[in-house]
């Protein structure tokens, strides 16, 4: 995966960064999400309905349960599945654009040029603030099939300020020159394919 995703930098692009999200940070989020007190609720119920059907009925009610607490699994092979996630995750930023790999059983790749980057922002939660961590939410210009922004992640990073920092003045910049070409926007860029001198 990593390999792969490092194939797709192009050869005239420079490495600013590369990396993993924090692994403790990545696996508690998967633990505690929002689906974990639903779920948690939904054992509770089940288990007390279960405990109180009639005993002749005990196997189909075991099975009925069982399909019952499907929001149950879907939360459990979250968790599981979160480590194969983890290994999958893996973050590069170049001069140039933003390439992420996720996924779980398949590979998702993704590379966006800073020219289509429309937002570049910061969030720390509860778990990013208890691991010294950070994400960066990056908001293309692109929309998803259902017309929301297509949103970026660079997630759990212990270096997420600096990071940030770079991402944004690349964002900032590169928007820019892309705008305001052909020397509108004197001193550093002279035209198409110029390349960035930051």
């Amino acid at each position: 995966m990593v390999e792969e995703l490092k194939s797709m930098v192009g050869l005239d692009e420079t490495i600013l960064y590369e990396g993993k999200p924090e692994k403790k940070c990545f696996i508690f989020e998967s633990i505690f999400n929002p689906l974990l007190p639903f779920a948690i609720i939904w054992v509770l119920l089940d288990v007390s309905f279960l405990s109180t059907a009639i005993e002749s009925m005990k196997f189909f009610m075991i099975a009925f349960m069982l399909f019952h607490m499907m929001p149950v699994w879907i939360y459990l092979a979250g968790v599981i599945f979160a480590f194969k996630r983890y290994k999958n995750t893996y973050y590069i930023v170049t001069d140039h654009a933003v390439y992420i790999s996720s996924g779980i059983f398949t590979m998702n790749l993704k590379a966006k040029t800073f020219a289509e980057l429309s937002h570049v922002n910061l969030h720390r939660g509860i778990f990013d603030q208890m691991f010294g961590v950070g994400d960066i939410q990056i908001t293309t210009n692109q929309f998803t099939r259902n017309n929301t922004p297509d949103v970026l992640g660079i997630n759990s990073i212990s270096n997420y300020s600096e990071i940030y920092r770079i991402v944004k003045k690349l964002q900032r910049d590169i928007y820019s020159d892309t705008m305001y070409p052909n020397d509108l926007r004197p001193e550093e860029n002279h035209g198409y394919r110029t390349k960035y001198r930051g």
